[in-house]
């Protein structure tokens, strides 16, 4: 019994090392993932590497193709668009249903959240756009969001495809006058959210919410491929 807990914590503690070195960079997308370079690289076994990849699978951030094995996913204009599609739709449900059960306390989550995002600096120190700070404080406030919805599982899967989204969002950069140069961090499209979920109008909440989907989608697709 208590090897199967260690099997697992160690399964957990790689998935989230891989996760990571993802999402940072440090493997990239169409990268082919081989348990023995992996083992030796996160001091586990080759069990617990495979079971991290079978959850990062799920989450979309790997694949897996017979006779191929495991790559970090690749990325294509096709796969943004469908993500885009779903993330939309489950997002939107996920958010209508936050703004007609969540409480007070959830309110006052998502005002606080947003505090924090607006006032991060969208430069990261080494001076790119957006930093590491920045788009931290900016999924906080998206998740802040959604956690006024008491289906956990509407939750978890609207949190899956927004950490997909990520993956194109830190490899692709925007072009120069991908933003408006007057608002660069997309403040105003997160306030007219704000305040559409203060004043609990999910019409307008849905609205700018799909605004701000498509504006990052749209961002994404004007930009070079990694190299």
């Amino acid at each position: 019994m208590a090897r199967g807990t260690g099997q697992q914590t160690r399964s957990e503690a790689v998935h989230d090392r891989i996760r990571a070195d993802i999402l940072g960079g440090r493997l990239r997308p169409g990268e082919r993932l081989k348990f023995p370079e992996l083992s030796e690289r996160y001091g586990v076994s080759t069990g617990a590497v495979r079971e991290a990849l079978l959850k990062l699978v799920a989450k979309n951030l790997v694949s897996s193709e017979a006779h191929h094995g495991f790559q970090v996913t690749d990325l294509t204009e096709r796969g943004l668009a469908d993500l885009t599609d779903t993330r939309t739709e489950i997002e939107s449900l996920a958010l209508r249903r936050a703004i007609g059960e969540g409480d007070l306390a959830w309110q006052g989550q998502v005002l606080a959240a947003h505090h924090t995002f607006e006032q991060t600096p969208l430069a990261g120190e080494d001076g790119d756009e957006p930093g590491e700070a920045w788009l931290i404080a900016h999924a906080d406030f998206h998740t802040a969001l959604l956690a006024g919805c008491a289906n956990p599982r509407l939750r978890d899967l609207a949190a899956s495809l927004r950490e997909e989204a990520e993956l194109y969002r830190r490899w692709l950069r925007p072009t120069p006058g991908a933003h408006d140069p007057a608002d660069p961090a997309g403040h105003d499209e997160h306030r007219e959210l704000l305040d559409a979920v203060m004043t609990r109008d999910s019409e307008r909440a849905d609205a700018a919410l799909r605004r701000l989907i498509g504006f990052t989608a749209e961002m994404v697709l004007d930009t070079e491929p990694p190299a």
